[in-house]
């Protein structure tokens, strides 16, 4: 039978890139982000063309490539968004927010490309490590309140997909997931732990100069040095990599169960 499925794919997400890569088709990539370089290193030699990122990528860039599926997720550059759909190229737009959202969005990227079986099998691999994670801290430490940030100018707090994970690994979530907050108010909150995963950022949060900045050197998570970056990838990109940040976050709120792994970041000893 005939493959009708999408041969040639541009990206402008990290999230729709490391789920082909997981899925075995990056062959079939031709353009895609400069982040998703970092969640996909595999990109590098994969021939794709490189566009710098989704906010001004321009249409004619992703048209060179003849892509006949674009897979973006919010947010979008508008403008560039009309002219592939204006140029009759196919186009799947997502828009997560929680884990639910997530696995949806795998299952579409796999039913599109006519690979459901594969898509399962990720998804279900996620749900075994989360499952896995809950049963492993379920009676420990309870109540580690954690304060999680994706942006730190101004202070926003990580999606609700951060705020489940958070859940799944035996912590709170204190505040709002994805909206503004300040200095003050999460000093008021008084979190035992403190994760950093800015958007773009890597693993490069200044994690001393904002406890500094923001007047929280005498907290108490300070003091104790719980304060952690978790690079960018693990935490802000909805897909698959988002169970290293699982094992990131595992380890930040139980350090005595569970052992460092790749991606985390602790302050250092003085500030």
């Amino acid at each position: 039978m005939a493959d009708f499925s999408p041969q040639r794919v541009a990206s402008l997400q990290p999230s729709a890139t490391v789920t082909l890569d997981r899925l075995g088709l990056l062959d079939r990539l031709v353009a895609c982000t400069k982040y998703c370089v970092e969640v996909a290193p595999a990109v590098k030699t994969s021939g794709a063309h490189i566009v710098h990122d989704s906010w001004t990528a321009k249409a004619d860039e992703l048209l060179a490539a003849k892509p006949d599926l674009v897979i973006a997720s919010v947010p979008y550059q508008l403008e560039a968004v009309a002219e592939i759909l204006k140029a009759g190229i196919r186009f799947v737009g997502l828009a997560p927010r929680t884990l639910n959202d997530i696995y949806c969005d795998i299952a579409t990227i796999a039913g599109v490309m006519n690979v459901p079986d594969r898509g399962n099998a990720v998804i279900r691999d996620m749900q075994s490590a989360i499952e896995n994670a809950v049963s492993r801290t379920r009676g420990l430490q309870p109540h580690v309140r954690v304060y999680a940030e994706e942006w730190g100018n101004p202070l926003i707090h990580s999606q609700p997909w951060v705020a489940e994970l958070v859940e799944a690994a035996g912590g709170e979530f204190v505040g709002t997931p994805g909206k503004h907050t300040d200095a003050a108010t999460v000093r008021d909150l008084n979190p035992d732990v403190i994760l950093a995963a800015w958007c773009g950022a890597g693993d490069r949060v200044p994690l001393e100069k904002i406890i500094r900045d923001r007047g929280w050197s005498d907290l108490a998570t300070v003091r104790s040095r719980r304060v952690y970056c978790i690079s960018d990838e693990l935490l802000n990109t909805p897909g698959p990599t988002l169970i290293g940040g699982l094992n990131a976050i595992l380890w930040a709120l139980h350090p005595g169960h569970f052992a460092s792994t790749a991606g985390i970041r602790q302050i250092a000893g003085t500030l």
